[in-house]
Order: structure tokens, then sequence, then C-alpha cells
């Protein structure tokens, strides 16, 4: 299978070097690196996120004017190679063998079309990480085995074929309830796979700038709207850069 390792990004010149240097790593513990492309959607940056990501070999930069996370996914679906495309964020660390646990799970089970796993907060407080970690195990597990279908937007993967299914991704949405948006409508065509063994490590920017528990409730919130309403609760959103 090939595999598109997509970002999208806006204004992220202080992270998307860092992104795609574990990116990078990562690819090079595979057995065939020669079947993973790398694809930055530069989402109408006004910073020099599109000339450092260009600085890295092999990775391919397009430009997507229309400002607007979904706007960029979808874009994305347009322009990428691969079989099975893997979305992280540009302020995220891949760890080691992510690619390969990703890859593992979609190639068991044909059944599966998604991949999902939890966020951890690398810069976070102690107490704010032993928390997240009791809001996965919790609240957001439990959730999944009552809903079967669950997405953090920064750390998925899916089939290509699935996601032209559902006709891609809606770009009606901003930002907040993006993730299980797709995670619904994906469980429509197969099994959206969410497991705590498939963690993506993180920055806490939103979570330093509207504080932890402001953050929690309003993703709480759409999550909710969307699994009982099929729309996001919350419709602006604030730039964390």
């Amino acid at each position: 299978m090939r595999l598109s390792i997509i970002i999208p990004a806006y204004n992220e010149e202080k992270f998307i070097s860092d992104c795609l240097e574990y990116v990078r790593t990562d690819i090079l513990r595979c057995s065939s690196p020669d079947l993973i492309e790398v694809l930055v959607i530069d989402n109408a940056s006004t910073d020099n996120t599109a000339e450092i990501a260009r600085s890295f070999p092999g990775v391919r930069v397009v430009h997507e004017p229309l400002k607007g996370l979904t706007r960029a996914r979808q874009r994305a679906l347009s322009e990428a190679d691969g079989d099975i495309l893997a979305f992280v964020d540009a302020d995220t660390r891949m760890p080691p063998w992510w690619i390969m646990r990703v890859l593992k799970s979609l190639d068991a089970d044909r059944r599966i079309v998604c991949v999902s796993g939890p966020y951890i907060y690398y810069d976070a407080t102690i107490l704010n990480r032993v928390l997240i970690r009791l809001y996965w195990i919790l609240l957001a597990m439990p959730t999944y085995w009552i809903t079967r279908y669950m997405v953090v937007g920064g750390n998925f993967a899916a089939r290509k074929t699935a996601l032209t299914e559902i006709g891609g991704f809606d770009t009606k949405i901003e930002f907040y309830g993006e993730d299980t948006n797709i995670a619904r409508r994906l469980s429509a065509v197969g099994k959206v796979k969410f497991s705590m063994r498939l963690p993506m490590p993180t920055s806490s920017r939103r979570l330093h700038a509207e504080g932890l528990w402001a953050t929690a409730l309003k993703y709480v919130a759409n999550f909710l709207s969307e699994v009982v309403l099929k729309r996001p609760v919350t419709r602006s959103y604030r730039d964390i850069r």
C-alpha cells in the first residue's frame, strides 16, 4: 500500500521543521520508504511555512488559498497519491513506528477504513498530563465503545477509497467537530478503529491559550453534537499561533 502523510499547515513556521524531522525519521524505519510521500498543504500561510517545508528533500508543498482545516484536508484528498492517507498536525512529533502500526492495522483487517489514537501533550504540566490520560481512559474510550467511531484530527489514517466514497471532508465545518464528522461518516462504510496504542505527541498550545477545562468542554460538546445532531455546535474558533 502506498501511504501519503499529510500535514495541513497555516502559519506553522515555528513547528513545521520539527514535525517534518520526526516524520522523516519514522519513514526511514519503514521497510519500503519509497512507497511513502509527504505532502504539506500550505493553507494560506503568510509566514515562511511553505519555504521551510520545501527545504526538506522529498516533501511536496501544495498551496491551498482558501483558509480552513477541512479545505486543506479536502485539497489533500485530491492531491495525494497514496492508497492510505495519514493526517497529522504541524505541531505533532510522530513517535517511533507510528507508520508501521497504522499500516499493520489496516492490512490486518480490510473492513477497517480508518485508524486513530489519542493525543499526548509533550509540553503540558505533569498534572495536566495525568488529567488528560484519565480523560482518554475514563471518558473517551467508553464513549468510543458505545458509538464505535472516534477520530483525533491530527492523528488518523484512512483509506482513500473510503474517503472518496463518502464524498471527502465537509468543508462547511471550519474547525470544531470536523474529526467526529469524518469518523461518523466513515463508520457508515467500514470500521473505525480507535486505539490507545496509537498515541501522537503534540503541543499543548491550545490548552495554554484557552485553558484545559474550556478546551475539553468545547471538544466534548462538539463530539456529542455531531453524534446526536450530525453537526457541530461551535461555529467559530481561534487560531493559536
